[in-house]
Formats: C-alpha cells, structure tokens, sequence
C-alpha cells in the first residue's frame, strides 16, 4: 500500500514536471517562474525517488488502538470527496507523531503498546522485530536502555562497504533528544568512538530542514568535514533522507577560487593555525600602507616630484581612521596623494616668474590630476603607499619574504618564521585558507566600479521599458466618433518601468548550496563541524565567520585530536565567540567497537589522560583483536597474507590498512599484489573492499576490519601518536590485527598473540 502511493505520488510529481518543461515561457518572467517550477518538482521528485530503498522501517501499534506507520519521508493521504485529505499514511521519522518510535520503552511508553522493527530489501520485507511496551508482559531481565537492540544489533552486525548509511531506523533516545534538540547557539556533541557522533550531525541537518526549512532553504546548510575521503564516506546520508541542498567541504575548499593541494610539514601548519597568526595578517596589511622617512620621488610627465612625509602620513591615518577595510579605504587615500603630487607639478609649470600667482588655472590644475591616475609613475608611487591588494598577494608576498614576515611577525622566533617561508608560486595549503580568509576581511573590496556598472545597466533597462510603454500608450486606439479615449487597460496602465524592467532581470538560477560555494562572505543558516577537534583557532575564525548567527552543530572526541593544531578544550576554541553560550551534550555507548577491541583502546586513552572515561561497548564479537611479530623482510609477506585471508571473507565487507605515512607508497604496492580493489590515493575513496591508509587519512572512517602496521612509527611520526593510534584502534566494527618487527609499545600489551588468538 505505501509503495503503491509514493508511485502514485511520483507519478504526479512527474507529469506536472513534464507539463512545466512543455511550456515555452514566451518572457523572461514567464521562463523565470517555468524555471523555479522545474526546480521545485525535481527537488520534490528527488525525495521521492530517495525513498525507494527502505521506505518504511517501523509501526506503532498506540494504546487507543490506532497504528502509524514511521518511514524515512512522509506520505501525504488522498483526497477524499469532501477535499479533506485522509491521514498520512506514512509520518515521516522527524514528524513529532513518529518521537515515540524512538524513546518510547516499558517503563515511559508514550502511548505505545508495541513497536515493530520492518526490515526490507528492496520492497519486500525480510525481517521483523516486535517490541511490546507492557510493564505486566515485558521480561524485568530482558529491559536495557536501548531501543530495538534486535534491530540495533542486526544494523550493527552488518557489513560496511565503504559508504555510511543512515541509522533513522535504529536512532537511539540519547541520540534522539540531541538530533531534535532546539539549542539556537552552538550545540556540542562530545563522545568516544563509536557513539554515533556523525549520524547525529547529520540526522540532526536533516532534522532542521525538516522543522526549519523555509530558513535553511533559503541560507543553507554547511557540513564541515576533516578530509575529501570522510566527506564522500558520507556522501549518501542526506540524499537518502530527502536532503540533497547541503554543501560539504573541508576547511581547504572554503575559500572560492583556491585549490589548497600543497604539501607541508605538521610544524608549519601548527604555526598558521595559532590565534595569534589573525595578528600577523593584520600586522602585514599594516605594513603595507607605507610612508616614507623623508621623502618619495614621484616621475610624471620628465619631472621628478618630491613627495613629503607629512602628507604621506596625513593621507595614511585618514585611511586608517575611516576604519573600512585597507582596499576600501583606499580612495579616501588617493584624492589625498593625487591633490599633493598635483600641486607640486602645477607649481612647477604655472609658476610667474615674476612671482606672481601661479599662472594655471584650478580648471587645469584638475585636469593634471586626472592624467596622472594613470601615469606609471603616480601609479608605482600610489601602490608602494597604500597598494590595492588581493588576499592571494598579500600572503603570497608576506611568506615568501623574509623581512617582510619578520616586521609582520616578530612574536614568533626566527625557526618558527623559516617554517612559514615558501616560494612565492608555491601554491596553497589547507592551513594557509583560514589566512586567506582573514586577509579577505581586513582587505575588503572596492566594489565602487561594479556598483556603477551593474547601475547604469539597470538605468538602461528602465529606460529602455519606459521607451515600450510610451510607444504601447501612444498606440492605442480611440474612438472616432466622439473623440473619447476607450476604457481598455494598457500595459502603462498596468506596469511602471521599474517593474518591467526588474522582468527581464536574469534569474539567478543555481541552488543555494552552488551559491553558497561560490561566495566566501555568504552566511549559512547552519554550521555542522564533524571531527571539530581537529580545527585550528585560526580554522574556527573561519567557519565561525560562515555562521554569524552562531546555530551550530559541533562533534567530536578530544581525546581524538591528532592534529598538532587542534584542540584540548571545547572552551577554549568556542568562548571567544560564545562565552557560555554554548551547551554540552556527552555520549557515552559506543555502538560500532566491539567490546574487546574497546578493551585495547582504552588502555591508550588511560595513557592519554586518565580522566577520561572509556565509551561503553553495547556488543561484543567473541574475537579476541591480536598482534604478530615478524622480521623486517618478513613484514610484507605477512601483511599480504592477512590481506588475503581477510578479502576472502564471505560477503562485501571492508578492510583498511592502517600504516605509517612513511611506509604508504611500499605497503600500497604490497597490498595492490593481493588485491586489484585496493585502493590507495593521496586521499583514498573507501569503496574497495581493501583500504591502504595513514591514520589521518582513516578519521570519521570505519571498516568491517582493521589490521595496523608498525604501531610504533605511527605513534612516533607525531606529538600526538597516542591520539592517532587511538584513532586506528577504533576504525573497526568487527576484526583488528596489530603487526610490527620491534617491541609492542606497552599501552598495547593487552593483544593477544597471533597464535592464542587463533590467527
């Protein structure tokens, strides 16, 4: 029955998006409104069509005896002959009707005397669990503070074959009361690994454009993610809720127009990612509104003007006092300079020389002005004093010259300073956006020029419709017998120039999402930061600045960062910007790492710091997680073997190997003999069955199996190798293998043998 009516619906949806394509749209407003039309039935037609696969995966059966069906949309009832529509036949899973699915238990039923978990594939059912919420019928033994945990386990248990799926059929309460929450600054969601930090950030984007869509539509939605591999991990999420508007990047694709690609060292980009370095940035632009010490020697026109220090400086504190941006503030500057340099030449050629006044008059005094805005030499003289600036050059000059970043920055040590110096076509890193973005704000634009432009265009349309309507008017006929004009309306009646002409304005015809990325200062109506820890200070300035409004949805695990310039502290990145304006939520079950591997993992969090408490496994495989040793030249040989053994497992189930970057390119080929469907990239795409990574590369990841390759040079290639190693312990959902040629670093001492293990 509900399959049969999202047919019927798509089938509606479809001719009406037909009949919009068929329509010709004769004037530019006519084919503006056929436009948003086909937009609005595709983006509609979409949902649909995302709804294909597990279209219904739950019913309640309520206590006054009716039943709602819960699914991943909502399904509108037919009209009845009185134009009433009946009840939805399916409530969408963000509904407020649909909550008790998901917090409703023995003890707090909410109305519900049973809940069924429908499992499908495809449109037939192949699973069902039922629940009764009757504290008279319930098993007291059998209670614990899950919700469909035969379903939870069973989605668990499942192979992960590289995409992450959604989990709207298996949400738990403590996820739900986070998802639905109506903080309206920034809402933190600190958990372990494993509890579910990701599927919340993203239920919960799907939930504000369900309850807030005519808002998030129109502004947006940013997912702010740590790496491209993690983004397409969860790719298909919110196109499988309904949800394709959303923009997803990392911190290195927020500034339009760079392409951050290069290569630099961990000590480099801890250095761009201090707090301090937005006083750097803005210490460089200082510089670069200069004065002379005593004087600037002008050409122009075969004389050499000599420029005055008083006025230079004159001319700079009014630029500075203004208290606009360095590039618009500059032509408060040049009128100053140009009206100097001037008075100096007309001294110079209008002089009497019989010492009377100067012979020019003001008339042509003007007009050396004018000519030399363009002259080379005023020009130069004009650019070494207050140039106009791009944020590219600006950093690109600041970096690529010693004396220039020293006056910049003289609180960083001369070590920390040769770490910043680079070519200066060296390209961009994604350290160096949030400087690029900071120098964009103290910059600004002088949008003067393309103001005027897009004004006198808009001017020429007016008056080119006030030119039609006079011609219509004049046109019309009249009645000849008494000379009386007919009362018949005309478009003059009807329409002033302004209002035609805004007709056939072009539409701007892109999503928001394509709008979004395309301009650096638009403001999203939602920020979610997924592996928040890993953000710089300088990396928060930047996204923060996306969201002036400061609704946010932060995750992610302190005890994870692996980044040298992320963070220890959720204060200290967020109460700049917040005060105490933001909220904590912590998770403590960990769903996705069985409790054995859980058990390895939490020694390293010990040795991390002994405060924090472990996330509380809610399964177990009965696998014991193990560690080899061999020689050196054995190491290949036995990671092909494990490779081997572990792709010929039944079923599509995943395997990462989890390696140090050093030794990437060498166990990338040795695994590429094992397997053709390994996959090894600068940023991998984990869809292979089998995985080759570093630990940076595998955060927000995880695989059915993890084997992990030196443990030791991963914790030493950082200063924060107890964080990444605690990273790669907890990637798998099922299998881990540790092996390595030295000694076991301790905090791993609770692996079993290979042999013990039954490997």
């Amino acid at each position: 029955m509900l399959y049969g009516r999202l047919d019927d619906l798509r089938e509606q949806v479809s001719a009406r998006l037909a009949r919009v394509l068929r329509e010709r749209g004769e004037t530019p407003q006519a084919r503006g409104e056929r436009d948003a039309a086909h937009a609005g039935y595709g983006e509609r037609l979409a949902r649909l069509n995302a709804a294909e696969n597990g279209l219904c995966f739950g019913r309640l059966d309520l206590e006054d005896g009716r039943r709602r069906y819960v699914g991943r949309i909502g399904l509108p009832g037919e009209s009845g002959d009185d134009g009433a529509d009946d009840e939805p036949p399916l409530i969408d899973w963000r509904a407020p009707a649909a909550r008790p699915f998901y917090l409703a238990t023995a003890v707090s039923p909410h109305g519900v005397r049973r809940r069924r978990h429908i499992r499908t594939r495809a449109r037939k059912v192949v699973g069902v669990h039922e629940e009764v919420l009757d504290l008279d019928s319930a098993d007291e033994a059998g209670r614990t503070e899950l919700t469909g945990e035969a379903a939870l386990l069973a989605a668990l248990d499942a192979g992960r074959a590289g995409r992450m799926t959604d989990i709207v059929a298996t949400i738990q309460a403590e996820q739900d009361r986070i998802i639905r929450s109506g903080h309206r600054t920034a809402l933190v969601v600190q958990g372990g690994p494993g509890t579910g930090k990701t599927a919340i950030a993203l239920h919960r984007a799907a939930f504000l454009l369900y309850t807030h869509r005519d808002l998030l539509a129109r502004r947006g939605v940013l997912i702010v993610g740590p790496n491209t591999a993690f983004l397409r991990h969860i790719g298909q999420v919110l196109p499988s809720l309904g949800e394709t508007g959303v923009l997803t990047a990392t911190v290195g694709e927020l500034y339009p127009g760079v392409e951050a690609r290069l290569t630099e060292s961990p000590d480099a980009a801890e250095v761009k990612g201090r707090a301090a370095m937005a006083d750097v940035v803005a210490a460089a632009v200082r510089d670069r509104q200069w004065v002379p010490d005593d004087v600037l020697e002008v050409d122009f026109e075969g004389e050499v003007l000599p420029l005055g220090r008083e006025i230079c400086v004159r001319a700079r504190d009014v630029g500075r006092g203004s208290l606009l941006p360095h590039n618009r503030a500059r032509p408060l500057v040049v009128p100053m300079i140009l009206d100097a340099l001037a008075g100096l030449y007309a001294e110079r050629i209008g002089a009497d020389p019989f010492g009377g006044p100067n012979l020019l008059e003001e008339t042509q005094v003007e007009g050396i002005r004018e000519e030399m805005r363009t002259a080379p030499g005023v020009r130069a003289a004009l650019d070494t004093l207050w140039p106009a600036l791009t944020p590219q050059r600006l950093l690109s000059d600041l970096l690529s010259c010693p004396e220039r970043l020293a006056s910049a920055a003289p609180g960083l040590t001369e070590a920390e300073r040769d770490l910043l110096l680079r070519a200066p076509d060296a390209g961009w890193s994604p350290s160096d956006v949030p400087l690029l973005d900071e120098a964009a704000e103290l910059l600004g634009e002088d949008d003067r020029a393309a103001a005027a432009l897009a004004e006198r265009r808009r001017r020429g349309r007016v008056a080119y419709a006030r030119g039609v309507l006079e011609i219509d008017f004049g046109s019309r006929s009249t009645d000849l017998e008494d000379g009386q004009e007919p009362e018949v309306l005309s478009a003059f009646d009807l329409v002033d120039a302004e209002r035609l002409a805004e007709r056939y304005e072009e539409r701007d015809l892109r999503t928001t999402a394509e709008r979004a990325a395309a301009d650096r200062t638009w403001s999203f109506g939602h920020v979610i930061v997924d592996e928040a820890q890993e953000l710089s200070e300088m990396a928060w300035r930047l996204v923060v600045r996306r969201c002036p409004t400061k609704w946010m949805t932060v995750v992610g695990d302190l005890a994870q960062t692996g980044d040298p310039a992320g963070t220890t502290s959720w204060q200290r990145v967020l109460d700049p910007y917040l005060e105490d304006r933001w909220r904590l939520e912590r998770l403590t079950l960990n769903y996705r790492v069985p409790s054995e591997i859980m058990a390895v993992a939490s020694d390293v969090l010990a040795a991390i710091d002994p405060a924090i408490a472990p996330p509380r496994s809610v399964r177990g495989t009965g696998v014991s997680p193990w560690h080899a040793r061999v020689p050196r030249a054995g190491l290949p040989g036995l990671v092909e073997e494990v490779v081997a053994r572990e792709a010929a497992e039944p079923g599509d189930r995943s395997l990462a190997v989890i390696v140090p970057a050093a030794m990437l390119e060498e166990l990338g080929e040795t695994v590429a003999r094992v397997t053709s469907r390994a996959a090894r990239e600068e940023s991998p795409e984990p869809d292979g069955r089998v995985t080759v990574l570093t630990t940076r590369q595998a955060k927000g990841l995880e695989f059915d199996s993890v084997l992990i390759v030196e443990p030791a040079l991963i914790m030493a290639e950082s200063p924060r190798g107890l964080n990444d190693m605690y990273v790669a312990l907890t990637r798998a959902t099922r299998r881990l293998g540790v092996v390595h040629t030295g000694e076991l670093p301790p905090v791993l001492a609770r692996l079993s043998r290979a042999d013990d293990a039954g490997r």
